[in-house]
């Protein structure tokens, strides 16, 4: 890269015409284009600018394909970049830079399952970004860089925390949401980015489903046409209940393909379907997730749905083929993956009416839930797993459907059946009712069950859960009990 003669710092970063359509294109998953736009742009005051979008393109690139020659050339294009930006005289906007693009390293080596030098890659953007704040505290775009750390090292599941703290981070999950509020209510470029960040962490990492889902569908009336908005509000809506509104949304998403292909959405419309008792269209929506989707992941689970679909259809013969082919297929480093790990272990195929009330509860439908654990005798069932999990299926129906005592009262009774058995009933059960204790402003009961959902050692959603009750006692600390 040529030298660049640094003109006045743009505290807010507003990019041009011409750079703005070249991340909209970014972030519609469309790199190609992306590039051919970012190539048109060769005037030196958006050459810092310019640096952002390309790596922000090869990140999102990477994220999604997970193809390994991306991210070789990533790891190229990175050394480059930072050499450059170590030889211009220090700026905030250098600052940003260089911590943004050791962030975005880390992102991508963390999803090649590169967790140790991931987490140098993040701790030197967490460096650079106190620098610049310390130096430059009126600079906005570090506030994404920042807000990000923030969030990922206040929420680190509990087995890396010493890690973390080794490495000399802190971090607090509502001060890193405060900072990208701050930036997606600014006038920055940045601003739909960070849109994007606030509301995926208030969905995965707060719990809060139907805020996110709202804030994102928000978004679309404004970004109608762009596809990482859609994929997130699709992802949103089938966190919040919502799978009827999800598929619409993955119809919507789907006619609109330009661009990088996005078989983890098919994975998604895989779920939905099988949560709406649609199982043949769900195996299909899963087999074409299993073709395109070169990574590893899900596969593990996607066949142990498949399986269950065959199951719900009463075609045992299938049923158990895709059981085993899914203890031999993919990883289970993923938590569905483990999930599905788990169930594969025990050898055993699910009780079909709880696992039909399961489905029906997460994907919003009801009547079909209530009437299907109304039909089960809870005397007949055979082990001491399913008669649990009876009743964590209805303290999460009841839950759903806002009657809060009966709740409460038979999540406790799923953690007292749970005892000390390896089963997630119990930590998720206190995770929510410390939701709900959150929700009554009883801050003292709250903080009793995240601890308690926090000292669960073994179950297949350790990590999530844990990173949950974490962010929820963080969050804890900004209110007065």
């Amino acid at each position: 890269m040529s030298s660049l003669c640094l003109l006045a710092i743009d505290k807010i970063w507003t990019f041009s015409p011409e750079m703005q359509k070249a991340y909209q294109l970014v972030l519609n998953l469309q790199p190609e284009s992306a590039l051919q736009q970012l190539n048109r742009i060769t005037a030196k005051k958006e050459e810092l600018h310019k640096i952002y979008v390309l790596s922000l393109n090869e990140t999102i690139d990477f994220l999604v394909t997970e193809n390994p020659k991306r991210l070789e050339q990533f790891e190229i294009n990175f050394k480059e970049r930072q050499l450059y930006l170590t030889k211009l005289p220090a700026s905030p906007e250098t600052l940003f830079l260089q911590a943004e693009l050791n962030l975005q390293r880390g992102f991508n080596l963390l999803n090649n399952g590169q967790e140790f030098n991931a987490a140098f890659a993040i701790r030197k953007a967490y460096q650079l970004v106190q620098e610049c704040q310390k130096k430059f505290p009126d600079f906005v775009p570090i506030k994404k860089t920042s807000g990000v750390i923030q969030v990922m090292v206040g929420s680190v599941p509990e087995k890396y925390a010493w890690f973390m703290g080794l490495l000399g981070m802190r971090g607090q999950v509502t001060l890193g949401q405060k900072m990208l509020s701050d930036l997606r209510l600014s006038k920055s470029s940045l601003s739909l980015e960070a849109t994007i960040l606030f509301f995926t962490v208030k969905g995965f990492i707060n719990q809060h489903f139907a805020e996110a889902a709202k804030g994102m569908k928000d978004c679309l009336k404004e970004q109608p046409e762009n596809r990482l908005v859609l994929f997130i509000a699709f992802n949103m809506l089938m966190k919040d209940s919502q799978a009827e509104n999800a598929l619409e949304l993955f119809n919507v998403l789907a006619k609109n393909s330009q661009g990088l292909q996005l078989y983890y959405a098919d994975y998604l419309q895989g779920e939905a379907l099988l949560q709406k008792g649609e199982y043949q269209k769900a195996i299909m929506a899963f087999q074409k997730f299993q073709r395109g989707y070169k990574s590893t992941s899900f596969k593990k689970d996607s066949y142990y749905k498949i399986s269950l679909c065959h199951w719900l259809m009463g075609d045992e013969t299938q049923a158990k083929a895709n059981f085993e082919k899914a203890k031999i297929t993919g990883k289970d480093d993923a938590e569905p993956d483990k999930y599905a790990a788990k169930q594969l272990e025990e050898g055993n195929l699910p009780n079909a009416e709880i696992l039909k009330a399961r489905l029906y509860t997460d994907g919003g439908y009801y009547l079909k839930a209530t009437a299907m654990l109304e039909s089960i005798s809870v005397t007949e069932l055979k082990t001491s797993k399913e008669q649990t999990e009876y009743y964590y299926r209805k303290a999460r129906l009841a839950h759903k459907t806002n009657d809060i005592p009966v709740a409460k009262k038979f999540y406790v009774q799923s953690i007292a059946m749970t005892n000390d058995n390896p089963w997630y009933f119990a930590a998720n059960s206190a995770l929510q009712l410390g939701y709900i204790a959150q929700d009554q402003k009883d801050y003292a009961t709250a903080k009793k069950y995240f601890e308690q959902a926090l000292g669960f050692k073994k179950h297949e959603y350790k990590n999530s859960i844990d990173n949950k009750a974490k962010a929820a006692l963080d969050q804890l600390k900004t209110v007065k009990g």
